[in-house]
C-alpha cells in the first residue's frame, strides 16, 4: 500500500516560493496500476520524485507499506524509478549498467535478464549513450523489469518507444502485476495508453487532486449523450442535467453529461427526443472535460 497524506512541497527561486504539491492525499493498493494525469506543470513529477525517495516532502508523510520512503535504503531497494529522461552511467555498457543493478537490487532476476536479451535483441557490450533515444529506453525498462521491483514508478514511460517494443513492455509491466502483485504508478500525457492498462486514475491540476477514481466507475458516471428534438431544444432539460459541456450541430446537440446512465435517460426521454444516443467517452475526453470543468483552456474534441 502506498499512501500519500497531507503532502505539501514548496521550492524557493529567489525571494519567490513556488507551490507545487498543495495537502495531497491519495492511496494506492498493491497490485494497482495508477495513471497520474495532470497538466503542464501540475505537480506530477514532483510527486513521483518524492514517492521514490528522491526529494523530501515539506510536510504531510509519505508510505510505502507503512514504512517512510525518504533515507530508507532497504524499502528503497524494492522500489525503481524510471525518470521521463533516462540516465545511465558515462561510458558503461549493458552489462555493466545491469551488474550495478544487480549490486542494488537484491532480487535481481538473471534469467529474465538473458530472456529479455533474447526479446529485445540489444548488444550488451555496446555502451548504453551509443544507442538512439528509444533503445535506451528499452535499455531501462530491461533493467527496470529484471530487478523485480514491488513498486515501478514510471513518468512519460514509453516516449520513443516502437510499437511493438511498447506492447511488449506493456505485457510485462500487467504480467508482473498479475503474478507479483507489483504496483505501478504511471504518469503520461498518452491518455490512449493509460486507458490501456491502468485501473485507477488521479487528475493532478495545481498541485491538488480535482479527481480520483476507479477507471471502470469514472466512465460509468460520464457520458457523451446524442440528443435531436422535433421542435426546439427544451431549456429545462440542460437545467435538470449535471452538464460538464454542451454542442449544437444542426438539429442535434451533443452532451458531456455526468451522473447514472438510467437517470439521465429517464429525465431526457420525458422530454420525448427523436434521437437519443449514448456515444463511447475515452479517457481523453473525460480529462479535457473535466480539467474544462476548473478553467483550464481545452479544445473542442466532441466528434
Amino acid at each position: 500500500m502506498i499512501s500519500f497524506s497531507n503532502v505539501t512541497k514548496t521550492f524557493d527561486a529567489g525571494k519567490v516560493s513556488e507551490h507545487v504539491l498543495h495537502d495531497v492525499t491519495f492511496e494506492i493498493r498493491r497490485g494497482s496500476i495508477y495513471g497520474l494525469l495532470g497538466s503542464n506543470g501540475a505537480g506530477k513529477t514532483t510527486l513521483l520524485k518524492i514517492l521514490a525517495g528522491i526529494l523530501k516532502q515539506d510536510s504531510g508523510t509519505v508510505s510505502i507499506d507503512e514504512q517512510p520512503i525518504f533515507e530508507n535504503p532497504v524499502l528503497k531497494s524494492r522500489v525503481v524509478f524510471i525518470p521521463d529522461v533516462v540516465f545511465f552511467f558515462s561510458q558503461y555498457t549493458v552489462l555493466q549498467m545491469a551488474k550495478f543493478y544487480q549490486d542494488v537490487y537484491p532480487n535481481w532476476n538473471q534469467e529474465r535478464f538473458k530472456a529479455l536479451q533474447t526479446l529485445l535483441g540489444l548488444d550488451v557490450n555496446k555502451k548504453v549513450q551509443r544507442f538512439s533515444k528509444g533503445m535506451q529506453r528499452q535499455v531501462a525498462f530491461w533493467l527496470s523489469l529484471c530487478a523485480m521491483p514491488d513498486v515501478l514508478i514510471l513518468d512519460e514511460p514509453f516516449d520513443g518507444l516502437d510499437p511493438v517494443i511498447r506492447n511488449k513492455v506493456k505485457n510485462l509491466i500487467i504480467q508482473d502485476v498479475a503474478e507479483r502483485d507489483m504496483t505501478v504508478i504511471v504518469s503520461s500525457h498518452n491518455l490512449r495508453e493509460v486507458e490501456d492498462i491502468c485501473d485507477y486514475v488521479g487528475i493532478l491540476h495545481r498541485g491538488s487532486f480535482i479527481l480520483e477514481k476507479d477507471l471502470d466507475d469514472l466512465k460509468s458516471d460520464v457520458h457523451k449523450v446524442q440528443v435531436a428534438f422535433k421542435n426546439e431544444v427544451p431549456e429545462a432539460l440542460f437545467a435538470s442535467l449535471n452538464l460538464l459541456h454542451q454542442e449544437q450541430r444542426g438539429s442535434v446537440v451533443l452532451c458531456i453529461v455526468k451522473g447514472k446512465e438510467s437517470e439521465i435517460e429517464q429525465v431526457i426521454k420525458q422530454y420525448n427526443p427523436v434521437i437519443y444516443d449514448v456515444l463511447p467517452l475515452t479517457l481523453e475526453e473525460i480529462f479535457i472535460y473535466e480539467m474544462g470543468g476548473v478553467g483550464y483552456a481545452v479544445e473542442n474534441i466532441l466528434v
